[in-house]
C-alpha cells in the first residue's frame, strides 16, 4: 500500500469541484433519488442512463409510487436499459423500503446493503452521499483509475483484486467528504482515466502515475479472460391475422424473465422455411395457430449482443388461421419486451404502416 495518501485525494477532488458534470442526482442527498441513478447507472453510460433517470423521477416522485406500480408499468419504463435484473429488484426492494422501513432508506451500510439488488459499491456509494458514512466505492472507473496511478497489476475480477482495490480506496478515501471524494473518482474515470486514449499529457496524476511512468497504461486494469461467448440461434415467429398477433410472457430465471416475447423456436444453425418447419418446437406452434404461410422478415441475421451469449435473431411473419388471446399489433407498445423485439415492432410498424 502507499505510503502518501493524501496528495491523490487533495488533487482529485480540485479537480471534480471544478470538472465535475452538473447531473440532477448530483443536486441532492435524498437516498431515494441517489439509489435510482446507481442503480441505472450500473453498467450503463451516464449518457444513455440520464432519460430513464429522468422518466423514473417523473413516473415515480417518491419510493411509494413506485412500490405501488404493477412490475409490467416498471419493466416498460425500463425496457431498453438492458440487465432487467436491475428493474425487477429495484420494484422490488421499493415494497421493502416501504413496507419495512416506512418508506425511509437504511442510514447504515449494513441495513443499506441488506436491500435486494444492493452490493458494496451501490451501498458505498448512498452510505457516503446521503449519510457521510466514510465508505469507499470501488467500480471499473475506480480499479482503472487506482490500477494505474499506483501500478497495480492484480486482476481486478479475482478475489484478492477485489479485497486489494476495496482497502486502497479505503485508506485513499477523505473521511471528511467521503460523498465527494467517491463522486471524483467515478467521475475521473469516466471523463479522463478513459479505456482507451486516456488524457495522460493533461493528467493531474502524470507525475506519479506508475502505469505511465513504466508505459503500462494500456496493459492496466488487468482483468481476467471470460468464458467464451456462446452463439444460440433464435427464430421468432409472429402470427398475423386480422392485425393481430401474439405475445407470450417469458418464464424461468434469466435475463428477460416476465417479458413479454413472440413465439421463440431455437435452432443449432441459421435455418431456411424448410428446416424450420422440419424442427420439433416449430411443429408445436404450427398445430396451435395452423400456419398458413410463413416468410422470412429480415434477410440479415440479427445479432443482439449480451454479456454472456450472442442471439443470432431472425424473425418469422406467419399469415394464421387460428388466433385466441391475440393482441393487435397497434397495441404492443403498452407490453415490456426486449430491446431486440422492440426494435421488431417498430420496425414492421413503420413499413407497414
Amino acid at each position: 500500500m502507499p505510503k502518501n495518501t493524501t496528495f491523490f485525494s487533495k488533487k482529485l477532488i480540485s479537480w471534480y469541484l471544478q470538472n465535475g458534470r452538473e447531473l440532477p442526482w448530483r443536486e441532492t442527498k435524498d437516498p431515494y433519488h441517489i439509489w435510482l441513478s446507481e442503480i441505472i447507472l450500473q453498467q450503463t453510460r451516464v449518457a444513455q442512463g440520464m432519460p430513464y433517470y429522468l422518466s423514473f423521477t417523473k413516473t415515480f416522485p417518491t419510493v411509494y409510487e413506485l412500490a405501488a406500480a404493477p412490475e409490467e408499468k416498471v419493466l416498460k419504463l425500463w425496457q431498453g436499459l438492458g440487465y432487467y435484473s436491475r428493474a425487477r429488484n429495484l420494484h422490488a426492494t421499493a415494497k421493502i423500503i416501504v413496507e419495512k422501513f416506512n418508506g425511509v432508506f437504511p442510514d447504515n451500510y449494513k441495513g443499506l446493503l441488506s436491500l435486494k439488488g444492493v452490493g458494496d459499491y451501490t451501498a458505498s456509494a448512498i452510505g457516503s452521499i446521503c449519510f457521510d458514512l466514510p465508505t469507499a466505492v470501488v467500480d471499473g472507473n475506480v480499479y482503472r483509475v487506482l490500477s494505474r496511478v499506483f501500478g497495480i497489476s492484480t486482476p481486478i475480477n479475482s478475489s484478492a483484486g477485489i479485497k486489494e482495490f476495496k482497502e486502497l480506496a479505503q485508506l485513499l478515501l477523505d473521511a471528511a467528504q467521503p460523498g465527494t471524494f467517491n463522486q471524483a473518482v467515478m467521475e475521473f474515470g469516466a471523463r479522463h482515466c478513459l479505456p482507451q486514449n486516456p488524457g495522460c499529457d493533461t493528467c493531474i496524476f502524470n507525475t506519479r502515475c506508475m502505469a505511465l511512468a513504466n508505459k503500462k497504461v494500456a496493459s492496466l486494469p488487468v482483468k481476467l479472460q471470460k468464458n467464451k461467448v456462446k452463439t444460440h440461434h433464435y427464430n421468432y415467429i409472429v402470427p398475423l391475422k386480422n392485425g393481430s398477433t401474439f405475445l407470450e410472457q417469458r418464464e424461468g430465471k434469466g435475463i428477460w424473465q416476465r417479458l413479454y416475447q413472440f413465439p421463440l423456436v431455437e435452432s443449432p444453425k441459421r435455418v431456411n422455411v424448410k428446416s424450420l418447419r422440419d424442427l420439433a418446437g416449430f411443429k408445436l406452434l404450427d398445430a396451435k395457430f395452423k400456419i398458413r404461410d410463413l416468410s422470412l422478415y429480415n434477410t440479415e441475421v440479427i445479432v443482439h449482443k449480451l454479456s454472456h451469449k450472442h442471439l443470432h435473431t431472425q424473425f418469422w411473419i406467419a399469415e394464421v388461421a387460428s388466433l385466441e388471446n391475440g393482441t393487435q399489433f397497434d397495441a404492443l407498445e403498452k407490453f415490456p419486451v426486449p430491446i431486440l423485439i422492440g426494435n421488431f415492432i417498430q420496425d414492421f410498424e413503420a413499413f407497414n404502416g
